[in-house]
């Protein structure tokens, strides 16, 4: 689970902010949206950021996303680039370096992460680990004359000579120690156990824009407890959808197609196979709705192209929710109420925290203000954040908990619209 991330020059943030999921000491719904850590830690499961457009919202998530990017990235070549992105609105900041602080839980220990680099190479890497109250190194890693050197703590990890020059030759200046040690045939203990979890628990961000719906495809079509999770869903939000589903067909490849196929980036081996096969790989999806009328109740079926855009879009977000619960993963949604009716983004936040089994941790980006009504009741006011840029373009971000004098008898929705939290457009 993840405590607190700090970032520092990358994209509109200038200055270091501080984001968090650590619970204030507020016992608001405390048995079903805090996780306790062995070290006395309090971990809140959801978290949600407002802003005005363009206010860094999005940038928020985007640092988790880099970072997951980044830690498996493979790359050939030292030249290509680190892909981080400083903040621009400034004449120093593109040459400097950008900071990530990462500190979370693998297996409830705790564990801190830190990164420094600038867009063409990695300055300096490590890894802790926390027995005590005081970190333990596990690894660090810095670049001297262009070259990446790594330093092990041989009496909390054991590895060879061998391994580490592999490992020190694999590790290009402008990738992550954890990609170079995806090349290595070795053993690392408690640093394998982070890279697992950065691989499998941290899941890519969810955009506007994101094909959520075909991505629900593909995992419907073999996972028949994900069926019928998405159905009972889809049922309690009352849909009338009874049943789904999804199987591979092969469809023929038609002139038109074969041309763009040969135009596309797509690998040459790849595009033969394709030839001789003459068809390709599509899923089919149907859907079963059942509605009542004079003669009684009646059944119908549909397929994906008859149903609504926000339907789609719901199959899609809670299906990406559903993985995060079965993995206790980490999951960053961008803009929530895209395609989504405020009462709907409500359910599914209700859903997800009444899960209790899972420690998995959801973060949206929202303009919904209907939410905020939901403060106190549904949502605690730790979980609440904003984002606010200043007048050189750097981007704030402040939590709900720093405004005193807010009580249940307040108007959370009142107060932000009276400015009193700024993050707000300036329409003047």
């Amino acid at each position: 689970m993840i405590q607190e991330l700090k970032i520092k020059n990358f994209r509109s943030f200038r200055k270091e902010v501080v984001f968090s999921f650590e619970a204030d000491k507020s016992t608001n719904m405390e048995e079903v949206q805090v996780i306790s850590m062995p070290d006395g830690a309090r971990l809140l499961k959801f978290a949600m950021v407002y802003g005005a457009n363009a206010s860094g919202k999005s940038n928020l998530l985007s640092a988790f996303d880099f970072l997951n990017d980044f830690w498996l990235k493979k790359s050939n070549d030292s030249e290509d680039g680190t892909g981080v992105e400083p903040f621009l609105l400034d004449k120093e900041t593109p040459n400097q370096p950008s900071e990530f602080d990462l500190k979370f839980y693998v297996d409830r220990r705790r564990y801190w992460y830190h990164l420094r680099l600038d867009r063409n190479a990695v300055y300096s890497e490590k890894l802790y680990v926390y027995n005590s109250q005081q970190p333990t190194l596990l690894f660090k890693r810095n670049l001297e004359n262009n070259i990446s050197k790594i330093l092990f703590n041989h009496a909390a990890v054991k590895v060879s000579s061998v391994a580490q020059e592999k490992i020190e030759l694999d590790c290009l200046k402008n990738i992550s120690f954890f990609s170079a040690k995806g090349n290595a045939n070795v053993d690392l203990g408690e640093i394998d156990k982070v890279r697992n979890w950065f691989k499998e628990r941290m899941l890519p961000n969810i955009h506007p824009f994101t094909h959520m719906y075909e991505y629900a495809e593909r995992e419907l079509c073999d996972n028949e407890d994900l069926k019928n999770h998405i159905l009972s869903f889809l049922h309690k939000a009352d849909f009338n959808i009874t049943g789904i589903n999804s199987e591979i067909i092969n469809k023929p490849i038609t002139t038109d197609l074969m041309r763009y196929i040969e135009s596309s980036p797509i690998p040459d081996a790849e595009k033969e196979n394709l030839k001789k096969k003459g068809t390709f790989e599509s899923i089919k999806t149907s859907f079963t709705h059942n509605v009542t009328n004079e003669r009684g109740e009646e059944e119908y079926a549909f397929n994906e192209y008859q149903q609504s855009v926000g339907t789609k879009r719901m199959i899609g977000v809670e299906t990406a929710i559903y993985e995060a619960e079965v993995k206790s993963g980490f999951l960053c949604i961008d803009e929530l109420e895209s395609s989504l009716h405020p009462e709907l983004m409500e359910f599914l936040i209700q859903k997800f925290l009444e899960n209790k089994a899972s420690q998995s941790q959801l973060l949206i980006s929202t303009h919904c203000l209907d939410l905020l009504n939901l403060v106190g009741d549904l949502i605690r006011k730790d979980s609440v954040w904003f984002t606010e840029k200043d007048e050189s373009g750097s981007t704030d971000l402040y939590s709900l908990i720093e405004f005193k004098g807010l009580n249940k008898m307040s108007s959370i929705l009142k107060s932000y619209k009276n400015g009193k939290f700024g993050a707000k457009p300036n329409l003047k």
